[in-house]
Formats: structure tokens, sequence, C-alpha cells
């Protein structure tokens, strides 16, 4: 066993006694190991597994889109409902993370987190009229949107959380990589309808259900408070209060931009293809396959990279050869080469949602964090739902080669929202700025002012 390695506070041997108030809690919370305890790694291992699920469920409907389209026979802008329904589910978990938390700690989160996806997926399976999915997928949505703020928040404040959100993360892409193979794969190899793949998500939901309980059940409300309301005095940090820190609303309008761009790439790539790029269904479905596996392995590899060299040069320069590799998909009229450059795109954008978590733990106390990285992971993942729903829309009048146009922008736009955040391109320098209470655009505005003074040089 590594001697360096100091054992943080184990959630569970916080000694609270009944009569313990929120006021006489005084000792401060410890940064945590995902190895310290046998607890730990059960957890951190659900984690994954949950994250493995909400990709599989996410990657699964870009996949399956064309046939149900094809099955309700409706056009592009009503199948895009399936996309804008579950930011209603997103933004109720926004809004109620950090109410969960402190009424019944993380396994409330544990419990309904996968109970709401199970009531959005098993309508599915009897594939009911068509304006009953955009209904049952809000669901959907507030399952994923809860775990996913709830696991971000946990995994982002423990030791080497970049390399350990990219894991995180990289779960989440591996789901989305093979949730589309085996959609595309049912349907176009065993001759299935699109609704049978949603046998295969209730058994795998209901596990979760399971496993997810059994490992957070003494993570409950009082352990919450023990551990993170000490910093206040005992007072809860309400949403309210970290939507008045301007560093939460630029980490959460970048994510909504960058989950916007994943879930609308991901959601039609599978359509490009067929009706622009003319590829044959099973290789259609193959495309999206690799732009999620892209997405897992830079998740997984970059996360070692970004935290030696920075965050804020590190997703700098991922967002800038994502630009590029965009722009290369959308003017490169070849199957292949489309392929590969959505394959490219997805491994650039792999580690920004882990990076802007990072962020936020760096640039905010350490109160804030749940709530705040709550917020933005929740209304980030909005993304998923207005930006697709958006693409078809638009795609129902001017075609879906519209998918290209808009996702550049919102790269440009994200890339924008970054330079924002307060610190240097330098290792260390989210950090510096928290010390020296950087204001947010202050790093950008040095640099206008140095390309300025140079060009008049």
């Amino acid at each position: 066993m590594d001697e360096s390695i100091t054992p943080a506070r184990d959630p569970e041997k916080v000694d609270i006694s009944e009569e313990t108030t929120d006021e006489e809690v005084t000792a401060p919370p410890l940064q945590q190991r995902w190895n310290e305890s046998t607890t730990n790694m059960v957890r951190f291992f659900s984690t994954i597994y949950a994250f493995i699920l909400m990709g599989m469920t996410d990657g699964a409907v870009g996949a399956l889109l064309p046939y149900i389209e094809t099955y309700y026979n409706i056009s592009y802008t009503a199948v895009s409902l399936v996309f804008l329904s579950p930011f209603i589910g997103y933004t109720l978990a926004a809004l109620t993370n950090s109410l969960v938390h402190h009424h019944f700690g993380q396994v409330g989160i544990a419990v309904l987190g996968p109970i709401c996806r199970l009531i959005g997926i098993l309508p599915l399976v009897f594939h009911p009229p068509y304006p009953v999915l955009p209904v049952v997928l809000a669901f959907t949505g507030y399952g994923n949107g809860i775990e996913d703020s709830a696991w971000n928040a946990w995994v982002g404040n423990m030791h080497n959380a970049n390399e350990l959100l990219g894991l995180l993360h990289g779960a989440y892409g591996l789901g989305a990589t093979i949730g589309p193979l085996i959609a595309t794969a049912m349907v176009t190899k065993g001759g299935l309808q699109w609704y049978t793949f949603y046998y295969v998500m209730i058994g795998l939901d209901g596990l979760a259900l399971v496993g997810l309980t059994t490992a957070f059940w003494r993570a409950t409300a009082k352990v919450y408070r023990a551990q993170f309301l000490d910093a206040t005095g005992g007072k809860r940090t309400t949403t309210r209060t970290v939507l008045k820190e301007p560093i939460t609303w630029i980490l959460a309008f970048f994510l909504l931009g960058y989950v916007g761009a994943e879930v609308s790439l991901g959601g039609w790539i599978v359509t490009f293809m067929l009706r622009v790029r003319h590829a044959e269904p099973f290789l259609a479905g193959l495309s999206v396959t690799f732009f999620w596996l892209g997405l897992t392995v830079g998740r997984v590899v970059l996360g070692f990279v970004t935290g030696r060299i920075g965050e804020k040069l590190a997703i700098t320069a991922y967002l800038v050869l994502s630009i590029v590799m965009q722009v290369l998909y959308w003017t490169v009229p070849n199957y292949a080469a489309s392929t590969t450059f959505a394959t490219f795109l997805g491994f650039f954008l792999g580690p920004l949602f882990p990076a802007a978590i990072v962020a936020a733990t760096k640039l905010l106390p350490s109160d804030y964090h749940v709530s705040a990285i709550g917020f933005a992971a929740a209304f980030g993942g909005g993304g998923a739902a207005l930006f697709p729903f958006a693409v078809g829309a638009i795609a129902q009048s001017k075609g879906v080669e519209v998918l290209q146009p808009i996702c550049l922008a919102i790269l440009i736009f994200i890339l924008l929202m970054w330079w924002f955040l307060p610190g240097g391109l330098r290792p260390g320098g989210l950090e510096k700025a928290r010390e020296e209470g950087e204001k947010v655009g202050d790093g950008f505005k040095r640099v206008v002012k140095r390309v300025r003074g140079e060009g008049r040089g």
C-alpha cells in the first residue's frame, strides 16, 4: 500500500449523534480518493455503470431516429421532439439537485435516477402512439439529469479529478458507442423493430437500481449535511445562491453548447450519412459508433493530458482542433473521409465536459460545488434536447445538411465561453485566478488588449 496516500474521512464514519444539529457540525470535508475504501470503490464503479447506461440511452436515439421516423411516418420536426422533451426533465434536475441531496442524500439520487429512466423506457416497448414518446422521455431526461449532476459533483471533488472524470465520461462514451451498435444491429441485421432495443435497457436499468441503491445506501441526508454544511456554518448553500455567481452561468452555457454539439452530431449523423453521403444503412450506423468511440477514447486518453498542461490551455487547443475537424467533416463529400473526421471530432470533444467540472471545483468555493456543478451539468444536459431539436426543425425545410453549420457555430460559441472564464493559459492558472480574485472576462480582456497593442506596434 502506498504510504503517501493520506486516507480521507470515510463518509460512513462521520460521528453524528441523533442530537447533533447542522450548526454543530464543524469538521471540514476532506478530499477523497476513489480507492481509499471498499465503499468508495464500489460506489465509483456503480457510477461508471450508471454513465454507461446514460450513454446507451442517449446514443441509441440517434441510431433509431430514421426507423422511428419511418415507423410513425412523421416529419423531421415531429421526430425531433424525442430530443426536446427530455429538456424538461434536465431543467427540473438542475433546479432540484441540491434539494434532493439535502433531504435524501446521495442514496436519494441512486434510487430516483434509475426509477425515472425506467418510467421513461417501459412505455416504449409497447410502441405507443407517437405523441406518448416525447411525454415519457421527459422522465428519462430527469433521471439522466439528476444522476449526471450528482455523480459529476461527487467525482469532481476527488483526488485526480481530471483522470477520474475522464474515466466517468469515457463510460458515457462507451455506452453511447455500444448503444447505437446494438440498436443498429438489432434493426438492420436482426430484422427487429426499433422498440425491441428497449427490452435490453429495461433489464440493464433494473440492475442499476439495485446496484446504485446498495452502493449508496448509507450515504444519507445526515451524512451529506455533515460533510458539506460545515463550510457555511450549517446553512445550506442553495441553487439560488450559486446562480448569483457568474462562473456558474459561464460553465452552464459552456456545457449547454458542448452537450448540444455532441448529441446533435451523435443524434443526426446516421440520418446525415444516409441522406447526404448516401451510405448503406449498416455503414451509416457504424459512423455514429465511430464518433462515440472517438469521444470515449478522447475522454480517457486526454484526461491524463489536460491536468498536466492546464485546463484552460488544453481545452482551448481541443476546441480549435474540433473546429478544424468539423469544417473538414462538413466540406469533404466522401463517406470514408466524413467518418474519419467525425471520429477525430469526437476524440477532441471528449475531454471538454470533465474539464469544465474540474474548472468549477477550482474556481468556486467548496460549499458551492454540489449546487453549482449540479446546476451546470443538468442545465448543460438540456443541450441534448434543444440543439438536436433545432437541427430537426430547420432540416424540415432546409435539409439535414444544416447539421454542419449549426455545430460549427456552437463550437465557436463555447470556445468564447471558455475564454471568458478566469485564469491564464499556464498550468495552475485556474487556482491562481481564484487566489487573486480574478473576475469573469478579465483574462479575455487581457488577451484582447495584448493583441491590440501588438497590432498597433
